[in-house]
């Protein structure tokens, strides 16, 4: 039984994480032949403060950006 995982910052629309989830599994699918009801995807949401890069949470980086942009 194939597991997929996908971990993400949180603020997709319930569309958009459905959508993922058909379009993970129609890979899986094709890729290894596994069938449709053996493949499992579970998505896991954080908050942007929750995810950094180099030391910066999303939402520190987010904010930066929405203040150049407005010294611009």
């Amino acid at each position: 039984m194939p597991l997929v995982e996908i971990t993400m910052i949180e603020g997709r629309s319930a569309e958009q994480k459905a959508s993922l989830i058909r379009q993970v599994t129609d890979a899986v699918e094709c890729a290894i032949s596994a069938p449709r009801s053996a493949i499992r995807v579970a998505l896991r949401e954080l908050p942007a403060e929750h995810w950094a890069i180099g030391g910066l949470s999303i939402s520190e980086i987010r904010a930066k950006d929405v203040e150049k942009k407005t010294t611009q």
